[in-house]
């Protein structure tokens, strides 16, 4: 009786994980949606959990099967033939279930990190987007115009790395058929309004380097005047103290 019963129950341990097997592995998912890659995400971590409280019975059943072995080999032998197939197949259940939650927990980080990197992108760009608006009525003074051009400049240095891993993360997702439409959008979006503020900003940046460079000319040319003209009252002012007639001197002079 206690044969028949452990047979019962090997046969049961089999049939819950083909099932198992079936509503876990062997179904075809489609992530359109970070709610069902999350809802994903979350039926594989139950799915392992179910899995590994199961190996308290597979032990049980080990234990008893090896007793029964031990103390009737002849009615043992078969259920002993018949464990090790069930052994063989709980653990590799075990190893496909684990290794899908952590593909589905890697995708799902990688969702994540993609979405961090367009947030710290945004907000670069909505910085970018405020200083070029800035340099659009500037008072026409060297100074004001000086500082435009670098806090300008100072933004347009901003390293390529986050781009590269919204690109790299994309691309990744993408490729596997996860979330590939939203992802797609998304993408369009970001890199159309980087190129449209990109080129505005480089644009802005060279208009003000030669408003720049035309002041400071104009300045260089306003104090070389100055200069000539201060040389020039000095020299008139002392033909005044020395009470020099003009027509006695060069006709420059006069």
């Amino acid at each position: 009786e206690k044969a028949v019963n452990l047979k019962k129950d090997l046969a049961e341990m089999q049939e819950w994980m083909s099932q198992a097997e079936e509503e876990y592995l062997e179904k075809d998912f489609e992530y359109k949606s970070p709610e069902e890659l999350e809802n994903a995400v979350e039926e594989m971590k139950r799915a392992k959990e179910d899995v590994l409280q199961k190996e308290v019975r597979v032990k049980i059943l080990k234990d008893n099967i090896k007793m029964l072995v031990t103390k009737v080999p002849s009615s043992g032998q078969d259920l002993a033939t018949e464990l090790n197939v069930v052994l063989e197949n709980y653990q590799l259940l075990c190893n496909r279930i684990r290794g899908k939650c952590h593909t589905l927990e890697e995708v799902w980080s990688c969702w994540i990190e993609l979405l961090h990197y367009l947030d710290l992108e945004t907000a670069w760009l909505n910085n970018l987007e405020e200083r070029v608006q800035m340099t659009g009525n500037l008072p026409d003074k060297l100074d004001a115009v000086n500082d435009a051009l670098e806090s300008l400049e100072s933004v347009l240095r901003h390293p390529a790395d986050n781009r590269t891993q919204i690109r790299e993360l994309g691309q990744t997702l993408i490729d596997g058929g996860i979330l590939d439409d939203i992802i797609s959008e998304k993408l369009e979006a970001f890199n159309a309004r980087y190129e449209e503020l990109s080129h505005l900003a480089v644009s802005r940046q060279i208009t003000l380097e030669q408003q720049l460079q035309a002041m400071r000319e104009t300045d260089h040319m306003l104090q070389v005047l100055q200069e000539s003209l201060g040389d020039l009252d000095r020299q008139l002012t002392s033909y005044l103290t020395d009470r020099i007639d003009a027509f006695q001197m060069p006709q420059e002079a006069q």
